[in-house]
């Protein structure tokens, strides 16, 4: 895909891998409209970045209806939606959830996510063309101990991405699901696993990410276990 003057849309963009992501594709001459629940940041990097920001709760699908409405009346058209917006709650058995956290994981990582993929649905349907790009989790593949409502709120978001490509595949519209394995981003806050030190930077996996998207034929399912183990493959 060409990614010179491509107009996309990035959800959770205002740290971490959204952070990355947009940075990425604005120097690879893309054109980005950062959207996230969070302020401050958000407004910064429109700064660095000369590009649109737009408060987001991707839970609230009103909200999500605006995003696109602004990105159309800023660019004329979204060429790619990145659901990146995602949460993460500390480990626990699963007889010790706190399901009044685990609810905000499913409202966010799977409704959120759900949110994202209509509203560029419907914006791409008429031109036949577009990707939608899913930040998942290896989690959503399979389930580990003391990650469980983690994983339902992936596994929920991972079914309904292969059931909306399964939809889509006559249409021009392509679905990525991205699964990466574990990132140096805020999202652990005070809960940063043992190993998190050596886990992977996020410029590394978006640009891993963006160079999926800048192929001819760009691979449907991109799992990222570290920046030198990654492993795509084609939808059929």
């Amino acid at each position: 895909m060409e990614l010179a003057h491509a107009s996309v849309v990035v959800t959770g963009a205002a740290r971490g891998l959204g952070a990355a992501l947009a940075r990425e594709l604005t120097k690879r001459g893309a054109k980005v409209f950062l959207s996230d629940i969070s302020g401050p940041d958000l407004t910064e990097l429109g700064l660095e970045l000369d590009a649109p920001t737009m408060h987001c709760n991707v839970t609230d699908r009103e909200q999500v209806v605006a995003l696109g409405r602004a990105a159309m009346d800023a660019f004329g058209r979204i060429d790619i939606w990145i659901n990146n917006a995602g949460v993460w709650m500390p480990y626990a058995t699963a007889e010790n959830i706190d399901f009044n956290k685990a609810r905000q994981l499913v409202e966010v990582n799977y409704f959120g996510t759900a949110f994202g993929m209509l509203e560029a649905v419907r914006h791409m349907r008429e031109r036949s063309a577009g990707v939608i790009l899913n930040i998942l989790s290896v989690r959503s593949l399979k389930g580990k101990a003391l990650g469980a409502a983690y994983s339902a709120s992936k596994f929920a978001a991972e079914g309904f991405t292969q059931a909306v490509r399964d939809e889509l595949k006559e249409t021009g519209i392509k679905v990525v699901g991205v699964y990466p394995y574990r990132i140096k981003t805020g999202l652990f806050g005070e809960d940063k696993h043992e190993d998190y030190d050596s886990s992977m930077e996020p410029h590394d996996v978006a640009r891993i990410i963006v160079e999926n998207l800048a192929v001819a034929e760009i691979a449907e399912h991109v799992e990222i276990w570290k920046t030198d183990d990654v492993r795509t493959r084609a939808i059929a």
